[in-house]
Parts: C-alpha cells; sequence; structure tokens
C-alpha cells in the first residue's frame, strides 16, 4: 500500500516555545548589532541553547512575503546559541543569492524564521523507488549528497510549494545542481531531519511555533 505522504504527522517538540523566542531574539539582536558595527555581548541562553545542535536562520520579506536570505548549519558542530547567532549573521549579510540587508529594511520590513534541526540521518531502503515513503512532508527535511555536491531543504519548503515527497527528492536534487532523479541512484545520499521552527508574526514582534504542514 502506497504511503500518502501529504500527510504530516505529529512530533513532540524538543525545544520549548520560550526557547524558541529567546533563539528569534538572540538572532534579531545579533543582525542588529553587526548592522550598527556594535559589538554584541554574549547572549544569554538555557542550558538546552548550549548544547550542539543544527540551525537555520530566515529571513523573509514581511510585504510581499519572500525570501531575502537563508542560512544555517546542518549539523551540531556547535552550541545552538552561538551557531544561531553566526547563522543569523550570515543570511542577512552573506546569502550570495541576495544584497546584503539594510539596518532600516531589516527594522522595518524583515521577519526572522530560526530552524532548530535534529542530526541528518541517511534513509536506506534497497528499492529506491520506496524512498519517498519514508518522508513525511512538513515534517522532514532533506539532504542530497553525491558526486563531490550537495543540496538542502528546511521542512517549510516542501509545505510552501505543495510538494508532495517526491517532488521535495527531486527539488533537493536541484538544490544540489544534480539531476532531478539522482536521488533514485544507490551512490546518491539521501538524509532527513525533523526541524523545529519558530516565526516572527511582524518585524521584531510576537513569535509563535510553526505546526506541522502549515
Amino acid at each position: 500500500m502506497k504511503t500518502d505522504n501529504t500527510k504530516t504527522k505529529k512530533k513532540a517538540p524538543y525545544i520549548s516555545l520560550d526557547e524558541g523566542k529567546l533563539l528569534v531574539r538572540i538572532a534579531r539582536e545579533s543582525i542588529t548589532a553587526h548592522l550598527e558595527n556594535k559589538r554584541l555581548e554574549t547572549p544569554q541562553t538555557t542550558e538546552r541553547l548550549k548544547e550542539k545542535s543544527g540551525v537555520f536562520v530566515t529571513l523573509n520579506k514581511a510585504h510581499p512575503r519572500e525570501l531575502r536570505g537563508c542560512i544555517g548549519f546542518p549539523y551540531p558542530d556547535s552550541p545552538l546559541g552561538d551557531a544561531t547567532v553566526r547563522a543569523a549573521i550570515y543570511a542577512a549579510t552573506e546569502d550570495p543569492r541576495f544584497d546584503p540587508v539594510s539596518l532600516d529594511e531589516f527594522q522595518k520590513d524583515i521577519v526572522l524564521e530560526v530552524t532548530v534541526l535534529t542530526p541528518p540521518q541517511p534513509l536506506h531502503s534497497e528499492d529506491r523507488k520506496k524512498l519517498p515513503e519514508l518522508i513525511t512532508v512538513g515534517r522532514h527535511g532533506l539532504i542530497v549528497e553525491g558526486h563531490g555536491t550537495s543540496g538542502l531543504l528546511l521542512p517549510q519548503v516542501a509545505v510552501e510549494w505543495n510538494w508532495d515527497s517526491t517532488d521535495f527528492l527531486s527539488n533537493c536534487c536541484l538544490k544540489a545542481g544534480l539531476p532531478p532523479d539522482y536521488w533514485l541512484l544507490h551512490e546518491t545520499t539521501v538524509k532527513v531531519f525533523d526541524g523545529e521552527i519558530f516565526e516572527e508574526v511582524t518585524p521584531g514582534g510576537n513569535v509563535r511555533r510553526r505546526s506541522d504542514g502549515e
């Protein structure tokens, strides 16, 4: 029986809402201090935010909503709070797809998203055509690695583009610079991770947890 991967599966949160709000505040304060050429004081974090974790920071224009920058670290190599600081500054100033944001634009028209990642895990299936059945849209993010290149897509991307799991795999291959069907090859590595997403409702405003599938 074929799995309906457009349905999402609920998961227990591994970052509290208060910790998510703190991460978003850390991201905003880090970008603001950098753009103002001020020294950022070491952020106060909880014990959880001192643990190593992958994280991505996304900048979106609020009106109309569109991507303005996104950079992060998929693997748990640094403490979560520290990684959030670096990802936020890089997303605002070093995403090669966009010009750096200005302070005025950032304060008036940019909303932030912070996505905390679980460690990526390889997917295994002798029948590669069954890989889509192992992916839950809205819960899983993807990494595709092969031929010396890699691509990553966060969980919310598949939802925003209304992709099923096969579309998700194909587009992650394209993100890696590979043909869209390269996930079918055994020499291509496909990894999944969960993402806990916290987002500003308005620039510098209230922060909410984005539920699965939203």
